[in-house]
């Protein structure tokens, strides 16, 4: 986050890079990071120029580009402005598919002009970028959260198309197969093509109807930032200030200035606050009962609670309204002993039937343990196993073992800390794992 230009809003400028030195990152790994940075914004902004119905011609465009990159930038290095070449060969191959394309050659000349002003290789100020850059993403959020799509497939469309999430990471969040998510995004194209959904925000009498899609998908797109769901880190900082960035761009918009919009606002700043702590020197994963407060975002908390007193305006209280309060109790707790675990626990069975999730429960057992100890915790989770899908829910053991752990059940915290390690797709959370088996093993020798 740069906080320069404050908690919320975060600089998407990419340093120069030169010729890599010892310790500094492979070019697969720069392209990657590039793309999960840029793919969004590209595409967002390339489907305006475009048309909605030409979204998949975009996408394709938009992969050919990081191709490119890892091609070129393997061989002949990595420019000096990544982010502009990426916008520059992106135009270019534009410009190709305008000209393949036989349904856009009528609009060759209106579009080109709008390529070459909007996707140059010298690029405007970094605020300014951020500003039509958002703009852009905001409005492809709420195509993609058209009601004549599949709710299912809303989240999925817009993960894809304004996160730069692969199929398999949908899949994995969704807890479904990648030959059903990819299905939902042809469907979902097709969709879009077939109405010819035009690239703007949603009118006063529409919005209602995109705007509970549209809240899902961005705290969907922050918690895959928070807790990533496969690979070497556990954070992905670039998608929790994409989603914190999206959030308060659309709470700052006339038609988001609602409660539920500030409360997720909130939500997600509370949340972040704690990123700075939540893993080590190492990127090893570091529990909220270890964590270091005094790492603790300060002035991203003032930024959550100054959000969390916006969003008390309304009549209705939401899901967020409940999830951000108690955010908001973690964040102003002194220690983990001393946090006010029986005003969470209040918060979790308000929020329950609004959310009635799994991992809502989950969450709920882990404050019930630490108001009635862990043998009701324990109790709970009996219940929750039994619950489709949740025995493969690395979770589940997770908080299995560590509730055993804290009853004193050595031998049998440690086969569920093997259970879970078996489940995590995340390299940071087997490490965790994998240490708190040690731990274990060593009293137990």
């Amino acid at each position: 986050m740069d906080h320069a230009r404050g908690p919320i809003l975060r600089d998407r400028r990419v340093p120069p890079t030169r010729e890599r030195g010892e310790g500094e990152p492979e070019v697969p790994q720069i392209v990657d990071h590039l793309f999960r940075l840029q793919a969004g914004q590209v595409v967002s902004t390339l489907t305006r120029i475009f048309g909605p119905q030409h979204l998949q011609l975009v996408e394709d465009v938009v992969q050919e580009t990081m191709i490119k990159a890892l091609r070129s930038w393997t061989y002949h290095g990595v420019p000096q402005n990544p982010g502009g070449w990426i916008m520059q060969v992106a135009k270019n191959g534009a410009l190709d598919a305008l000209r393949r394309e036989k349904t856009l050659r009528d609009r060759h000349e209106e579009i080109a002009e709008v390529l070459e002003r909007d996707l140059s290789e010298r690029l405007p100020p970094a605020e300014v970028v951020d500003q039509d850059l958002s703009d852009d993403q905001l409005r492809m959020i709420f195509i993609c959260c058209h009601p004549a799509i599949p709710p299912d497939a809303r989240v999925a469309l817009t993960l894809k198309t304004v996160g730069g999430f692969g199929v398999a990471e949908i899949a994995r969040a969704f807890l479904a197969n990648e030959a059903t998510i990819a299905q939902r995004l042809v469907r979902a194209k097709r969709t879009i093509r077939r109405l010819q959904i035009p690239f703007e925000m949603p009118d006063a009498a529409e919005l209602p109807a995109r705007l509970e899609s549209v809240l899902e998908v961005l705290y969907g797109m922050f918690n895959e930032g928070y807790s990533a769901h496969q690979g070497d880190a556990l954070i992905r900082h670039e998608l929790c200030g994409e989603a914190i960035q999206l959030t308060a761009l659309l709470a700052a918009h006339q038609a988001g200035d609602r409660p539920e919009v500030h409360a997720l606002l909130a939500l997600m700043l509370l949340q972040a606050s704690r990123l700075p702590a939540r893993t080590d020197d190492h990127g090893d994963l570091v529990t909220l009962e270890d964590q270091d407060r005094s790492r603790w975002d300060r002035a991203m908390i003032g930024a959550g609670l100054h959000e969390l007193a916006r969003s008390a305006g309304g009549d209705r209280l939401t899901p967020f309204h409940l999830e951000a309060d108690i955010a908001a109790v973690h964040a102003l707790a002194s220690s983990y002993e001393e946090t006010a675990w029986e005003r969470i626990l209040i918060g979790y069975d308000a929020l329950l039937p609004l959310k009635p999730s799994p991992i809502v429960r989950l969450n709920r057992a882990v404050a019930l343990a630490m108001v009635a100890g862990p043998e009701a915790g324990l109790a709970e989770l009996d219940v929750l196993e039994r619950l489709p899908g949740m025995r493969r829910h690395y979770l589940l053991h997770a908080t299995r073992a560590h509730l055993l752990r804290r009853h004193g059940d050595g031998q049998l915290a440690l086969a569920c800390y093997r259970e879970a390690e078996k489940l995590t797709a995340n390299d940071a959370e087997r490490r965790f794992l994998g240490r708190r088996m040690r731990e274990i093993t060593g009293r137990l020798a």
